[in-house]
Formats: structure tokens, sequence, C-alpha cells
């Protein structure tokens, strides 16, 4: 573990596993259960090459390699991330950790270096899942487009997932529950067919209000529905 200078408003958190800290800004976008969430849902290999969209200040990589590293002590992870700040904060929590096997990259989705052509065996993905629209403060943008589909969209999304993934690859994301048809449609189109579904409530007999979903890279039709999940928040 190394030292790291933290701004006025940054302050280190514990992830409540094996003594793992995460870096955050009070300032900035912070994360929420839908992160947690995702990386519990994600099926895990002990072999994967992982990458991490919309990767924020890293809290679904960070919260999966903390899940998993006592068993898969050789998986990788790469963070994609379009806003600097957060990338910053990322690099300081691999840093404070002592992490060796994190790499981030500070790009938009849509721009995503060839070199990372079909490298992945499993892409992990917390988007902004909002339509764009209305009802942010401009001075508020940086949180906004962590929310709202202001620079990046579900069908760019897809697109890098099919463009990154190696063949049986999987794709797992957490999204609004009411814009399930348009997800299988959209990554069907980008060859990943759903595989896995689970919703998510904020009480028992509730509508949902998420979805948790992994869709496979030349999957075949066929869809396990699982148990919905009651996350009181």
């Amino acid at each position: 573990m190394q030292e790291v200078v933290l701004s006025p408003t940054e302050v280190i958190e514990d992830m409540g596993i094996d003594n793992l800290k995460i870096v955050q800004d009070t300032a900035l976008y912070r994360f929420t259960s839908d992160s947690v969430l995702l990386s519990r849902f994600a099926s895990v290999k002990k072999s994967d090459k992982i990458a991490d969209f919309c990767a924020g200040s890293g809290i679904v990589a960070f919260h999966t390699h903390a899940l998993h590293h006592q068993e898969k002590p050789n998986l990788t992870y790469t963070l994609f991330e379009m806003q600097s700040p957060l990338c910053t904060l990322a690099q300081k929590t691999v840093a404070l950790n002592g992490f060796t096997n994190f790499t981030v990259e500070n790009c938009r989705l849509q721009e995503i270096p060839k070199d990372y052509c079909e490298r992945f065996s499993l892409v992990l993905c917390n988007p902004p899942y909002e339509r764009a629209g209305t009802g942010f403060d401009n001075a508020e943008y940086e949180k906004a487009i962590c929310r709202k589909e202001l620079t990046l969209t579900l069908e760019e999304i897809a697109a890098a997932a099919a463009k990154c993934l190696q063949y049986g690859g999987r794709l797992c994301m957490v999204h609004r529950a009411d814009r399930l048809a348009e997800i299988c449609y959209v990554l069907k189109g980008h060859g990943i067919e759903v595989k896995r579904l689970q919703f998510v409530a904020g009480r028992e007999g509730a509508k949902p209000y998420l979805l948790l979903v992994e869709g496979v890279k030349g999957g075949k039709p066929a869809t396990e529905i699982l148990p919905t999940i009651i996350n009181q928040r």
C-alpha cells in the first residue's frame, strides 16, 4: 500500500472487504448501490480479462476484485472513463492498495484504441441510463453525464462491447428496468444475446426499477430469469 496525496475534497473509504480502500471525491459523482449490485451479479471466471466501461472512480472493478481476488488471483482489469478527474481517483485507489493488475484508460468508449479489439472476456458496465434531456444545472454537468445519455448512448455501449469482447465473452450491465425491450433489441443488433436477467425492486411486491443483464457475444437465444432482488434504499 502506497501513500497518496488527497485534495481537500477527496476521502478514503473502506470497501468493506479485506481492508481494501477506495478514493472518492465528495465534489464529484459518487457511486451508488447499483455498482455493488452489478459486481455481485457478474459471473467471473478465473482467467477473465475484465473491462469496466463508464468506470467512474472504478468502484465496479474494484469491488469485483475485492470479491474474487482470493480465489481468482489472475484476474486483470482495464478501466475506461472519459472524465480525467475520475480517472485520477481510480489511479489513486490503484496506488493506495498496491494493485498491479489494473490499467486506467482516459478515453471515450466511442474511441477505444484498436489494441483493445476482442481483448476482453468480460465487460462490466454501469452506464448513464437516464435519457438525455433537461433538468440539471450547468454547474453539475460532470455529474449529469454520469446519469444521463448526454455523451454516450446505449447503442454506442453495445457497439463498444461487441468491439472489445472475444467471441463467447460476456457483457454484464445494470440499467433501467423499463428499458428492457430496448436493451435486448440493441444488444442483439450487435451480436450480443441476453442470457441472464435479474430485476431489482425497492421492496417486496413493488415494481422493479432496475435490471441486471448478462449478454453473450455470439450466444444462442435463451434467457434465464433470476429471482428479483429487494434493495431497500
